[in-house]
Protein backbone atom coordinates (compact mmCIF):
# COMPACT_ATOMS: atom_id res chain seq x y z
CA UNK A 1 0.00 0.00 0.00
CA UNK A 2 1.49 3.37 -1.05
CA UNK A 3 0.59 6.15 0.44
CA UNK A 4 1.69 9.73 -0.52
CA UNK A 5 1.73 13.22 1.47
CA UNK A 6 1.87 16.25 0.00
CA UNK A 7 3.24 18.87 2.05
CA UNK A 8 5.25 15.92 3.48
CA UNK A 9 7.55 18.39 4.81
CA UNK A 10 5.16 20.28 7.47
CA UNK A 11 5.93 19.55 11.13
CA UNK A 12 2.66 17.89 11.19
CA UNK A 13 3.85 15.20 9.53
CA UNK A 14 5.34 13.09 12.83
CA UNK A 15 2.16 12.95 13.95
CA UNK A 16 1.23 11.66 11.48
CA UNK A 17 3.76 8.93 11.19
CA UNK A 18 3.10 8.79 15.18
CA UNK A 19 -0.25 7.17 13.94
CA UNK A 20 0.82 4.86 11.25
CA UNK A 21 3.47 3.41 13.44
CA UNK A 22 0.92 2.81 16.23
CA UNK A 23 -1.80 1.20 13.61
CA UNK A 24 0.22 -0.32 11.72
CA UNK A 25 -2.42 -3.79 12.00
CA UNK A 26 -5.20 -1.44 10.74
CA UNK A 27 -2.98 0.50 7.92
CA UNK A 28 -0.29 -1.35 6.61
CA UNK A 29 1.46 0.94 4.58
CA UNK A 30 4.48 -0.74 2.74
CA UNK A 31 5.65 2.49 1.17
CA UNK A 32 5.47 6.13 2.25
CA UNK A 33 6.30 8.86 0.12
CA UNK A 34 6.84 12.71 1.33
CA UNK A 35 6.70 15.19 -1.18
CA UNK A 36 7.60 18.84 -0.47
CA UNK A 37 9.47 21.58 -3.05
CA UNK A 38 10.88 22.93 0.24
CA UNK A 39 14.28 20.41 0.65
CA UNK A 40 15.04 22.36 4.23
CA UNK A 41 11.93 21.19 5.75
CA UNK A 42 11.89 18.11 3.88
CA UNK A 43 15.05 16.61 4.64
CA UNK A 44 14.60 16.80 8.87
CA UNK A 45 11.22 15.67 8.37
CA UNK A 46 12.06 12.90 6.36
CA UNK A 47 14.67 11.62 8.19
CA UNK A 48 12.91 11.98 11.67
CA UNK A 49 10.05 10.01 9.14
CA UNK A 50 12.30 7.01 9.11
CA UNK A 51 13.69 6.94 12.69
CA UNK A 52 10.43 6.97 14.04
CA UNK A 53 9.46 4.04 11.55
CA UNK A 54 12.95 1.75 12.16
CA UNK A 55 12.35 2.46 16.07
CA UNK A 56 9.17 0.34 16.23
CA UNK A 57 10.24 -2.24 13.16
CA UNK A 58 8.11 -0.60 10.90
CA UNK A 59 9.02 -1.92 7.63
CA UNK A 60 7.66 0.96 5.27
CA UNK A 61 9.92 2.31 2.40
CA UNK A 62 10.30 5.92 2.99
CA UNK A 63 10.96 8.03 0.24
CA UNK A 64 11.39 12.21 -0.04
CA UNK A 65 10.86 14.05 -3.43
CA UNK A 66 10.13 17.38 -4.81
CA UNK A 67 8.44 15.93 -7.54
CA UNK A 68 4.63 15.45 -7.12
CA UNK A 69 4.50 13.39 -10.22
CA UNK A 70 6.74 10.90 -9.06
CA UNK A 71 5.68 11.13 -5.78
CA UNK A 72 2.04 10.50 -6.19
CA UNK A 73 2.32 7.74 -8.77
CA UNK A 74 0.27 4.86 -8.49
CA UNK A 75 -0.64 5.82 -4.66
CA UNK A 76 -3.57 4.02 -3.27
CA UNK A 77 -4.16 7.53 -0.84
CA UNK A 78 -3.05 11.28 -1.33
CA UNK A 79 -3.43 13.28 1.72
CA UNK A 80 -3.04 16.76 1.74
CA UNK A 81 -1.45 19.26 4.10
CA UNK A 82 -0.34 22.46 2.83
CA UNK A 83 -0.04 25.70 3.54
CA UNK A 84 0.39 28.25 0.55
CA UNK A 85 2.46 31.20 1.81
CA UNK A 86 3.26 29.60 4.67
CA UNK A 87 3.75 31.49 8.34
CA UNK A 88 4.13 34.72 6.87
CA UNK A 89 0.59 34.62 4.77
CA UNK A 90 -0.93 33.48 7.74
CA UNK A 91 0.04 35.94 10.04
CA UNK A 92 -1.15 38.50 7.25
CA UNK A 93 -4.87 36.71 7.50
CA UNK A 94 -4.92 37.00 11.59
CA UNK A 95 -4.22 40.52 11.36
CA UNK A 96 -4.95 42.57 8.43
CA UNK A 97 -8.86 41.47 9.49
CA UNK A 98 -8.29 43.26 12.50
CA UNK A 99 -7.83 46.81 11.37
CA UNK A 100 -11.33 46.47 10.15
CA UNK A 101 -12.97 45.56 13.08
CA UNK A 102 -13.05 42.14 12.17
CA UNK A 103 -11.41 38.55 13.52
CA UNK A 104 -8.31 37.54 12.60
CA UNK A 105 -8.45 33.75 11.93
CA UNK A 106 -6.49 31.75 9.17
CA UNK A 107 -9.29 29.58 8.34
CA UNK A 108 -12.71 31.99 8.98
CA UNK A 109 -13.82 35.35 8.31
CA UNK A 110 -11.71 37.35 6.14
CA UNK A 111 -8.27 35.31 6.83
CA UNK A 112 -10.01 32.38 5.72
CA UNK A 113 -11.32 33.39 2.63
CA UNK A 114 -7.38 34.95 1.88
CA UNK A 115 -6.65 31.14 2.44
CA UNK A 116 -8.97 29.62 0.10
CA UNK A 117 -8.00 32.42 -2.35
CA UNK A 118 -4.41 31.24 -2.18
CA UNK A 119 -5.21 27.99 -1.82
CA UNK A 120 -7.79 26.26 -3.81
CA UNK A 121 -6.24 26.74 -7.17
CA UNK A 122 -2.92 24.83 -6.08
CA UNK A 123 -4.74 22.13 -4.52
CA UNK A 124 -6.98 21.37 -7.69
CA UNK A 125 -3.32 21.45 -9.70
CA UNK A 126 -2.20 19.05 -7.72
CA UNK A 127 -5.59 16.80 -7.74
CA UNK A 128 -5.28 16.96 -11.55
CA UNK A 129 -1.46 15.36 -11.57
CA UNK A 130 -2.99 12.94 -8.61
CA UNK A 131 -6.04 11.98 -11.43
CA UNK A 132 -3.56 11.42 -14.34
CA UNK A 133 -0.66 9.31 -12.46
CA UNK A 134 -2.70 7.25 -9.99
CA UNK A 135 -6.74 7.68 -10.80
CA UNK A 136 -7.71 5.42 -7.91
CA UNK A 137 -6.31 6.71 -5.51
CA UNK A 138 -8.53 8.93 -2.55
CA UNK A 139 -7.68 12.44 -1.75
CA UNK A 140 -7.70 13.28 1.75
CA UNK A 141 -8.00 16.93 2.63
CA UNK A 142 -6.30 18.09 5.68
CA UNK A 143 -5.80 21.49 4.06
CA UNK A 144 -7.62 24.60 5.48
CA UNK A 145 -10.34 26.08 5.21
CA UNK A 146 -11.15 22.38 4.50
CA UNK A 147 -14.89 22.86 3.91
CA UNK A 148 -14.66 25.33 0.77
CA UNK A 149 -10.96 22.99 -0.41
CA UNK A 150 -13.01 19.77 -0.34
CA UNK A 151 -15.90 21.20 -1.99
CA UNK A 152 -13.55 22.64 -4.66
CA UNK A 153 -12.31 18.88 -5.19
CA UNK A 154 -15.89 17.34 -5.57
CA UNK A 155 -17.23 20.03 -7.57
CA UNK A 156 -13.68 18.94 -9.96
CA UNK A 157 -14.78 15.70 -10.29
CA UNK A 158 -12.10 14.32 -7.53
CA UNK A 159 -12.29 11.18 -5.40
CA UNK A 160 -12.25 13.03 -2.02
CA UNK A 161 -13.16 13.68 1.20
CA UNK A 162 -12.29 16.54 3.53
CA UNK A 163 -11.00 15.73 7.27
CA UNK A 164 -10.66 17.63 10.89
CA UNK A 165 -9.38 17.05 13.92
CA UNK A 166 -11.79 19.22 16.09
CA UNK A 167 -14.51 15.67 16.40
CA UNK A 168 -12.02 13.36 17.32
CA UNK A 169 -10.16 15.87 19.69
CA UNK A 170 -13.90 16.40 21.51
CA UNK A 171 -14.46 12.72 21.30
CA UNK A 172 -11.00 12.03 23.20
CA UNK A 173 -12.18 14.94 25.77
CA UNK A 174 -15.31 13.33 26.82
CA UNK A 175 -14.01 9.64 26.70
CA UNK A 176 -11.81 10.95 29.59
CA UNK A 177 -14.48 12.65 31.51
CA UNK A 178 -16.96 9.80 31.60
CA UNK A 179 -13.84 7.12 32.07
CA UNK A 180 -14.97 5.13 29.43
CA UNK A 181 -12.70 4.14 26.17
CA UNK A 182 -13.47 6.74 23.29
CA UNK A 183 -14.67 4.14 20.56
CA UNK A 184 -17.87 3.70 22.97
CA UNK A 185 -18.34 7.25 22.90
CA UNK A 186 -20.67 8.86 19.34
CA UNK A 187 -20.94 12.36 19.02
CA UNK A 188 -24.11 14.22 17.42
CA UNK A 189 -21.34 16.26 15.81
CA UNK A 190 -22.93 18.72 12.91
CA UNK A 191 -22.82 21.37 10.77
CA UNK A 192 -19.77 22.77 8.73
CA UNK A 193 -16.08 22.65 8.82
CA UNK A 194 -15.31 25.17 11.71
CA UNK A 195 -18.74 25.57 12.59
CA UNK A 196 -20.10 22.38 14.23
CA UNK A 197 -21.96 21.73 17.60
CA UNK A 198 -22.17 18.51 19.69
CA UNK A 199 -25.74 18.09 20.90
CA UNK A 200 -25.59 14.81 21.98
CA UNK A 201 -22.95 12.30 23.36
CA UNK A 202 -24.18 8.38 23.30
CA UNK A 203 -22.45 5.49 25.39
CA UNK A 204 -24.25 2.20 24.90
CA UNK A 205 -27.30 3.71 23.52
CA UNK A 206 -27.50 6.46 26.50
CA UNK A 207 -26.90 10.46 25.83
CA UNK A 208 -24.45 11.40 28.38
CA UNK A 209 -24.26 15.32 27.30
CA UNK A 210 -26.68 16.44 29.55
CA UNK A 211 -24.79 14.78 32.56
CA UNK A 212 -21.77 16.13 31.55
CA UNK A 213 -23.53 19.63 30.89
CA UNK A 214 -24.64 19.83 34.67
CA UNK A 215 -21.46 17.60 36.32
CA UNK A 216 -18.38 19.13 34.46
CA UNK A 217 -19.45 22.30 33.06
CA UNK A 218 -15.90 24.06 33.53
CA UNK A 219 -14.28 21.40 31.46
CA UNK A 220 -16.67 21.50 28.29
CA UNK A 221 -15.74 25.02 28.51
CA UNK A 222 -12.19 24.62 28.64
CA UNK A 223 -12.65 22.13 25.25
CA UNK A 224 -15.37 24.42 23.72
CA UNK A 225 -13.54 27.85 25.06
CA UNK A 226 -16.84 29.56 25.37
CA UNK A 227 -18.43 30.42 29.04
CA UNK A 228 -19.91 28.07 31.36
CA UNK A 229 -23.26 29.84 31.44
CA UNK A 230 -23.50 30.01 27.40
CA UNK A 231 -22.99 26.39 27.17
CA UNK A 232 -25.68 26.02 30.19
CA UNK A 233 -27.97 28.20 28.30
CA UNK A 234 -27.79 26.39 24.60
CA UNK A 235 -27.27 22.54 26.35
CA UNK A 236 -24.81 21.73 23.36
CA UNK A 237 -21.20 22.08 23.02
CA UNK A 238 -20.19 23.99 20.06
CA UNK A 239 -16.52 23.68 18.70
CA UNK A 240 -13.87 26.40 19.55
CA UNK A 241 -14.50 28.07 16.26
CA UNK A 242 -18.34 29.49 17.46
CA UNK A 243 -16.39 31.79 20.05
CA UNK A 244 -15.19 33.74 16.53
CA UNK A 245 -19.13 34.21 16.47
CA UNK A 246 -20.31 34.30 19.73
CA UNK A 247 -17.71 36.36 21.10
CA UNK A 248 -16.82 38.14 18.14
CA UNK A 249 -15.93 41.77 19.94
CA UNK A 250 -14.11 40.21 23.22
CA UNK A 251 -11.95 38.35 20.84
CA UNK A 252 -11.15 41.34 18.57
CA UNK A 253 -10.23 43.00 21.45
CA UNK A 254 -8.14 40.65 22.74
CA UNK A 255 -6.30 39.86 19.06
CA UNK A 256 -5.60 43.43 18.87
CA UNK A 257 -3.24 43.20 22.14
CA UNK A 258 -1.72 40.02 21.22
CA UNK A 259 0.84 38.30 19.98
CA UNK A 260 -0.17 36.78 16.11
CA UNK A 261 -0.39 32.80 16.60
CA UNK A 262 1.78 32.74 13.39
CA UNK A 263 4.14 34.38 15.19
CA UNK A 264 4.22 31.34 18.11
CA UNK A 265 3.69 28.48 15.66
CA UNK A 266 6.50 29.81 13.41
CA UNK A 267 8.78 29.64 16.30
CA UNK A 268 7.24 25.94 17.21
CA UNK A 269 8.31 24.93 13.74
CA UNK A 270 11.75 26.46 14.36
CA UNK A 271 12.06 23.98 17.40
CA UNK A 272 10.60 21.24 16.19
CA UNK A 273 12.60 21.06 12.38
CA UNK A 274 15.91 21.38 14.92
CA UNK A 275 14.46 18.58 17.00
CA UNK A 276 13.78 16.56 13.76
CA UNK A 277 17.59 17.11 12.50
CA UNK A 278 18.72 15.70 15.66
CA UNK A 279 19.92 11.63 14.76
CA UNK A 280 19.11 10.77 18.31
CA UNK A 281 15.73 11.73 18.09
CA UNK A 282 12.91 9.06 16.67
CA UNK A 283 10.08 9.43 19.09
CA UNK A 284 7.20 12.21 17.91
CA UNK A 285 7.81 15.13 20.26
CA UNK A 286 5.55 16.54 22.62
CA UNK A 287 6.50 19.82 21.98
CA UNK A 288 4.73 19.13 18.61
CA UNK A 289 1.54 19.85 20.42
CA UNK A 290 1.70 22.87 20.61
CA UNK A 291 1.48 22.94 16.83
CA UNK A 292 -2.38 21.92 17.29
CA UNK A 293 -4.07 19.05 15.49
CA UNK A 294 -4.22 17.04 18.36
CA UNK A 295 -5.24 13.26 17.11
CA UNK A 296 -5.04 13.73 13.58
CA UNK A 297 -3.02 10.82 13.52
CA UNK A 298 -6.05 8.85 14.28
CA UNK A 299 -8.64 10.58 12.81
CA UNK A 300 -6.18 9.66 9.29
CA UNK A 301 -5.28 6.43 9.99
CA UNK A 302 -8.82 5.66 10.56
CA UNK A 303 -10.51 7.38 7.56
CA UNK A 304 -7.84 5.83 5.22
CA UNK A 305 -8.08 2.44 6.84
CA UNK A 306 -12.04 2.40 5.64
CA UNK A 307 -11.49 3.79 2.16
CA UNK A 308 -8.90 1.40 1.01
CA UNK A 309 -10.37 -1.23 2.53
CA UNK A 310 -7.82 -2.04 4.40
CA UNK A 311 -7.07 -5.33 5.81
CA UNK A 312 -7.10 -4.43 9.77
CA UNK A 313 -10.08 -1.97 8.90
CA UNK A 314 -11.68 -3.96 11.10
CA UNK A 315 -10.26 -2.12 13.97
CA UNK A 316 -11.52 1.01 13.20
CA UNK A 317 -14.72 2.72 12.98
CA UNK A 318 -17.17 2.42 10.77
CA UNK A 319 -18.98 6.03 11.31
CA UNK A 320 -16.76 8.85 10.94
CA UNK A 321 -17.36 12.54 11.06
CA UNK A 322 -15.48 13.82 7.69
CA UNK A 323 -16.58 16.71 5.36
CA UNK A 324 -18.87 15.45 2.68
CA UNK A 325 -21.59 16.14 0.40
CA UNK A 326 -24.57 17.42 2.08
CA UNK A 327 -27.08 14.99 -0.32
CA UNK A 328 -30.06 15.89 1.92
CA UNK A 329 -28.52 15.57 5.16
CA UNK A 330 -29.61 19.28 5.94
CA UNK A 331 -32.52 19.66 3.44
CA UNK A 332 -32.59 23.20 3.77
CA UNK A 333 -28.82 23.39 1.50
CA UNK A 334 -28.23 22.37 -1.43
CA UNK A 335 -27.21 18.85 -1.78
CA UNK A 336 -23.79 19.88 -3.82
CA UNK A 337 -23.07 21.86 -0.72
CA UNK A 338 -19.91 19.98 2.43
CA UNK A 339 -21.28 19.39 5.80
CA UNK A 340 -19.14 17.97 8.25
CA UNK A 341 -21.16 15.40 9.87
CA UNK A 342 -20.95 11.61 10.68
CA UNK A 343 -20.82 9.42 8.06
CA UNK A 344 -20.37 5.54 7.07
CA UNK A 345 -16.95 5.40 5.31
CA UNK A 346 -16.75 2.49 2.58
CA UNK A 347 -14.18 1.52 -0.38
CA UNK A 348 -17.36 3.38 -2.55
CA UNK A 349 -16.93 6.83 -0.66
CA UNK A 350 -18.49 8.07 2.76
CA UNK A 351 -22.14 7.84 2.84
CA UNK A 352 -23.55 10.63 5.45
CA UNK A 353 -25.21 9.37 8.37
CA UNK A 354 -28.90 10.84 9.09
CA UNK A 355 -28.92 13.77 11.24
CA UNK A 356 -31.18 15.03 13.43
CA UNK A 357 -32.62 18.86 12.31
CA UNK A 358 -30.45 21.21 13.43
CA UNK A 359 -32.40 23.96 15.27
CA UNK A 360 -33.30 27.30 13.70
CA UNK A 361 -30.43 28.97 16.08
CA UNK A 362 -27.70 26.57 14.18
CA UNK A 363 -29.59 25.76 11.02
CA UNK A 364 -29.32 29.81 10.60
CA UNK A 365 -25.65 30.41 11.04
CA UNK A 366 -25.04 26.91 8.94
CA UNK A 367 -26.95 28.65 5.80
CA UNK A 368 -25.52 31.52 6.15
CA UNK A 369 -21.65 30.94 6.06
CA UNK A 370 -22.55 27.85 3.49
CA UNK A 371 -23.92 30.73 0.81
CA UNK A 372 -20.17 32.22 1.77
CA UNK A 373 -18.25 29.43 1.26
CA UNK A 374 -20.32 28.91 -2.07
CA UNK A 375 -19.12 32.69 -3.09
CA UNK A 376 -15.72 31.91 -1.85
CA UNK A 377 -15.11 29.30 -3.41
CA UNK A 378 -16.38 31.48 -6.66
CA UNK A 379 -13.47 33.76 -6.03
CA UNK A 380 -11.35 31.63 -5.84
CA UNK A 381 -11.52 29.54 -8.87
CA UNK A 382 -12.55 33.06 -11.41
CA UNK A 383 -10.74 36.09 -9.25
CA UNK A 384 -11.63 39.62 -9.24
CA UNK A 385 -11.82 41.52 -6.59
CA UNK A 386 -15.81 42.55 -6.85
CA UNK A 387 -15.93 38.92 -6.24
CA UNK A 388 -13.95 38.90 -3.17
CA UNK A 389 -15.99 41.46 -1.76
CA UNK A 390 -19.33 39.65 -2.48
CA UNK A 391 -17.77 36.68 -0.44
CA UNK A 392 -16.81 39.41 2.75
CA UNK A 393 -20.07 40.62 2.26
CA UNK A 394 -21.32 37.21 2.39
CA UNK A 395 -19.85 36.25 6.24
CA UNK A 396 -21.42 37.16 8.70
CA UNK A 397 -18.09 37.87 10.80
CA UNK A 398 -17.93 40.61 8.05
CA UNK A 399 -20.94 41.27 6.25
CA UNK A 400 -21.08 45.35 6.41
CA UNK A 401 -19.96 47.40 3.05
CA UNK A 402 -17.24 49.35 4.69
CA UNK A 403 -14.91 46.64 5.82
CA UNK A 404 -15.35 44.37 2.77
CA UNK A 405 -14.67 47.04 0.37
CA UNK A 406 -11.89 47.68 2.68
CA UNK A 407 -10.71 43.98 2.84
CA UNK A 408 -11.55 42.86 -0.38
CA UNK A 409 -8.40 45.78 -1.84
CA UNK A 410 -6.49 45.09 1.22
CA UNK A 411 -6.39 41.41 0.84
CA UNK A 412 -5.79 40.87 -2.68
CA UNK A 413 -2.96 43.35 -2.21
CA UNK A 414 -1.57 41.29 0.23
CA UNK A 415 -1.85 38.45 -1.52
CA UNK A 416 -0.99 39.63 -4.68
CA UNK A 417 2.03 36.96 -5.17
CA UNK A 418 0.01 33.74 -4.71
CA UNK A 419 -3.27 35.12 -6.98
CA UNK A 420 -2.12 35.06 -10.59
CA UNK A 421 -4.91 36.69 -11.75
CA UNK A 422 -4.47 39.66 -9.23
CA UNK A 423 -0.96 40.05 -10.92
CA UNK A 424 -2.66 40.69 -14.24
Amino acid sequence: MKLTVVGGGSTYTPELVDGLARMRAALPVTELVLVDPDEDRLAPVGAMTRRMLARVGHPARVVTTGDTAAGVADADAVVLQLRVGGQAARRVDETLPLLCGCVGQETTGAGGLAKALRTVPVVLDLADTIARHAPDAWIVDFTNPVGIVTRALLDAGHRAVGLCNVAIHVQRRIAALLDVPPHRVELGHAGLNHLTWVRSAHVDGTDRLPELLDEHLPALAEISTLPGDLLHHLRVLPSSYLGYYYEHDRIVDRQRTARPRADHVAAVERELLELYADPANDTRPERLSERGGAFYSEAAVHLLAALLGAPGAVEVPAVQVANVRNNGTFPFLPDHAVVEVPARITSKGPLPEPVPPLEPLYAGLVAHVSAYEELALDAALRGGVERVRTALLAHPLVGQDDPADRLAADLVAANRAHLPWAAR
